[in-house]
């Protein structure tokens, strides 16, 4: 949706001061409300820094509806009524604030769209990636098997399925616990079963 076919007067004004002051402007309700409301049917999610953080869950539940609308916030920020009457959900990509949320939204709908049967060529692709089962995925090696001395694991190249999927796991435990043990629940942490 152009916002710009919704704006107000010959210029179609989308933002104005902040009432009460402040520095920057405010984008306006008319505008949003007249882009939105025929969009009724979607859910409505606004993309901004106070929203709940995006997961890959959140992308999981996002790629199982029927249809997605992403509003971008631009300028100072959106007017309040919005969120309240207007948004069925506020997301973040995280604690840090960008100008506007159209690269939040590209970062939504790429994640989005990989889930969606069709988009991959291989739908398996989606299984063992960062964040399932609440962890990060284990480390990728391809051909050759050596290069500048630099070895691939010896259990890679075994061709033991059951010793290969017993490391992968240990391995996503062991990066996990290392790089983001924040996405571990309480006492997860000391698990050993690693190989």
């Amino acid at each position: 949706v152009d916002l710009r076919e919704h704006g107000l007067g010959r210029h179609r004004q989308l933002d104005d001061a902040p009432f009460g002051g402040g520095p920057g402007m405010v984008m306006m309700v008319e505008p949003l409300a007249a882009a939105l409301e025929p969009l009724a049917g979607t859910h409505r999610v606004l993309l901004t820094p106070a929203g709940a953080p995006i997961t890959q869950a959140t992308l999981d539940r996002w790629a199982r509806l029927e249809a997605l609308t992403l509003v971008c916030g631009r300028y100072e920020g959106v007017d309040e009524r919005v969120a309240e009457h207007l948004i069925q959900e506020e997301a973040s990509l995280g604690d840090f604030v960008l100008a506007g949320g159209e690269a939040a939204a590209a970062a939504v709908v790429e994640g989005v769209a990989r889930l969606l049967p069709g988009v991959l060529g291989n739908p398996e692709s989606t299984g063992g990636e960062s964040f399932r089962e609440g962890l990060l995925e284990e480390p990728l090696y391809t051909r050759p098997a050596e290069f500048r001395g630099w070895q691939v694991p010896e259990v890679l190249l075994s061709g033991d399925h059951a010793r290969i999927e017993a490391w992968r796991r240990g391995q996503r435990l062991r990066r996990t616990r290392e790089r983001r043990p924040d996405l571990l629940p309480p006492g997860f942490a000391d698990d050993e079963d690693e190989v």
